[in-house]
């Protein structure tokens, strides 16, 4: 019997991927052990509390004076030392006024007068809130950080003859990269190969492959699917598609909303206040009250103090903007810090380029009118000999039609500025361009062309007119949707300025049923239309463009949203926000998001306002015990943190 023959090298391989998954999962078992530690103090106490609460319930004989005493200092030191911890660390810091000052009076206050489990539960309480909020917190971010793991780490490189392993920041500009099946695009280049199927749904949110053809541009974090692969790079790591996201996304968080800013002005000023309230309901009803008792009065101060604790609001509003922020990155919509997402809750006029942002950019032909004595295949031959003399991209549109029979080749092409080409093909003059290149080559053009709204390319040979190919752009598949859920999201008007001409602007406003339109536009023409837009009260702005002749009038309007931001370094620097999947039916998802996320942080100052205000009257009035107080405090928090952790389940599909 034969013997297969060995490879050294796959065992090698295998073995080296059996670590891998060893070491992955040694790493996996740890980061498990890790997080329960995280939660043993608060299971400590909250045992020791409820043993303390039966032991008092049942009156052990021996759990009396300093016994009683120890036993809920023990509870109590786990949730308590590291929030004193804190509030000494803030006040050595000048910061005296913080929500752990106020826990650490509270609770050591009701020791002070007695309350030893009322104290302990506040503590463990508001320990637990804590561990809620980094859970949720953590949960809000994780779309955020799940980008992270799509960095890709090295690079396959042709040097020397040989691929070698490298970090991909030592890559440069126009090297070889081979990219295997699994694996990441290390940095954005040109794809090498014939074809490639990708997976590009952490940069773009979409789970379909994308196929690439040979020449087409690839990015870096996309997934190979198909085959060893070859990449040029075209940029360098640290300017590549991906790292620019990354570090556009890690600065969003930065970027607070104006709701924010205000709380936190608002927590600063209101902690002290809160603090000087407490000490005067402490002393002074002793002027006013004829049976004052110090310890009732104090008590009522501490259930105060507890009470009026900002963590709800600290807590939860930034969670609600970090969870807008996750659930629309997750959808393939990146803004750049929650002030946007606030920002598009007001727009209420959109504004939009028309190629790259309904349409798809990319000219076709339409139709193929030959009025001559030659078959098409020979007349399409006649044109496409011309316009491979040019760069136009209507000229890359005429020369992907297939015409039967052999090539045949211009000479002596000259271009006619504003108007087209002239050449001679086949032994023959052939005039490629505009009505004006005709008729000022006495040309007799027929009077049908005249309404025609699409690119028209006429042809003439030898002095006679011989025919003229229609190009169109295509729209891109969802932008009737798109239109339809822009305006089912409230806005009122939609408007399309671009610098294609007027006839098709028109044309391609009408089967969209936008409101308005205006074409033959110069970037400054845009963005003078928009600036007149702002002059008019009550009117916000957004405006989608492709980010790159669209700039000005991105950075002008209220919200600036990029299209295929993926590929634009001009739109990741100048927009607001990016469709990075190049869908115009994203732009409604967008205010959505924004809405559902501005509802949640208002839903949640609501209900903190609400409760608080309440029970810090009953608490005033004697009315309120320290546990009314644990529920208005904690129970707030935890409440507002599981409403904005809703914003992770929410579907804005129409």
């Amino acid at each position: 019997m034969k013997k297969k023959k060995v490879n050294l090298r796959d065992l090698n391989k295998t073995s080296s991927d059996t670590h891998k998954r060893n070491d992955a999962h040694n790493q996996s078992s740890a980061k498990s052990i890790g997080k329960f530690k995280v939660y043993v103090p608060a299971i400590f106490s909250f045992v020791m509390l409820i043993i303390g609460i039966a032991m008092d319930y049942f009156d052990v004989a021996f759990f009396k004076d300093w016994i009683r005493i120890v036993w809920y200092a023990v509870a109590y030191l786990p949730v308590g030392f590291p929030v004193i911890k804190e509030g000494w660390n803030s006040i050595k810091n000048g910061d005296f006024f913080t929500e752990f000052l106020l826990m650490s009076i509270a609770t050591i206050g009701a020791f002070a007068i007695g309350e030893y489990p009322e104290g302990v539960a506040v503590m463990l309480f508001y320990a637990v809130g804590e561990l809620f909020q980094s859970a949720a917190v953590k949960r809000a971010k994780g779309s955020i950080k799940a980008l992270l793991d799509v960095r890709p780490n090295e690079a396959l490189v042709y040097r020397d003859n040989n691929y070698v392993s490298v970090n991909p920041e030592t890559v440069a500009i126009g090297e070889k990269v081979q990219v295997r099946v699994g694996e990441k695009i290390p940095l954005d280049g040109i794809l090498l190969s014939d074809k490639g199927s990708f997976n590009t749904a952490a940069l773009t949110g979409e789970s379909k492959p994308d196929t690439i053809a040979k020449g087409e541009k690839v990015f870096a974090g996309s997934i190979n699917l198909d085959g060893v692969i070859e990449v040029e790079t075209t940029k360098e790591f640290k300017d590549s598609s991906i790292a620019r996201i990354l570090d556009m996304v890690q600065n969003a968080t930065a970027r607070k909303s104006k709701t924010e800013l205000f709380i936190r002005k608002f927590a600063r000023i209101y902690t002290p206040i809160v603090v000087f309230l407490a000490i005067g309901l402490t002393f002074l009803p002793y002027f006013f009250v004829d049976d004052y008792v110090f310890r009732d009065w104090l008590y009522r101060a501490l259930i105060f103090l507890v009470i009026s604790c900002p963590c709800a609001l600290v807590i939860s509003i930034p969670l609600g903007y970090f969870g807008g922020l996750g659930a629309a990155s997750r959808n393939g919509i990146l803004f750049k810090g929650a002030s946007f997402l606030d920002a598009m809750t007001k727009v209420n006029t959109v504004v939009m380029d028309k190629t790259g942002t309904v349409t798809k950019g990319v000219f076709k032909i339409k139709e193929v009118v030959n009025t001559s004595t030659f078959a098409e295949a020979e007349f399409m031959q006649y044109l496409m000999a011309m316009e491979e003399q040019s760069t136009h991209p209507i000229a890359k549109a005429i020369l992907e039609y297939k015409a039967d029979g052999a090539d045949l080749e211009a000479t002596e092409v000259s271009e006619v500025a504003g108007k087209g080409l002239k050449g001679t093909v086949n032994g023959k003059t052939v005039l490629v361009g505009n009505k004006e290149l005709m008729t000022s080559n006495s040309i007799e053009v027929p009077s049908e062309t005249d309404s025609i709204v699409e690119s028209i390319v006429m042809v003439a040979i030898d002095g006679k007119f011989a025919g003229y190919v229609t190009i169109a752009d295509e729209l891109k598949e969802d932008a009737h949707q798109a239109i339809k859920q822009i305006r089912e999201a409230g806005i009122s008007k939609i408007i399309m300025l671009s610098g294609d001409k007027d006839s098709i602007t028109q044309q391609v406003s009408k089967e969209l049923s936008i409101d308005w339109a205006k074409g033959g536009l110069l970037p400054e023409d845009k963005l003078n239309e928009v600036e007149e837009l702002k002059k008019q009260p009550e009117t916000k702005v957004a405006f989608i463009g492709d980010g790159i002749n669209d700039a000005p009038v991105l950075a002008a309007s209220g919200v600036g949203i990029a299209m295929g931001g993926l590929g634009s370094d001009v739109a990741i620097e100048t927009a607001d926000v990016i469709i990075q999947t190049d869908q115009p039916s994203k732009i409604a998802r967008a205010i959505k998001i924004g809405r559902s996320t501005r509802s949640i942080v208002w839903q949640n100052i609501g209900l903190a306002f609400g409760v608080k205000v309440i029970v810090l009257i009953l608490g005033a009035g004697g009315l309120a015990t320290m546990w009314e107080a644990v529920f208005a405090d904690v129970g707030v928090a935890l409440l507002a943190i599981l409403n904005a952790v809703r914003l992770q389940r929410m579907k804005w599909e129409s």
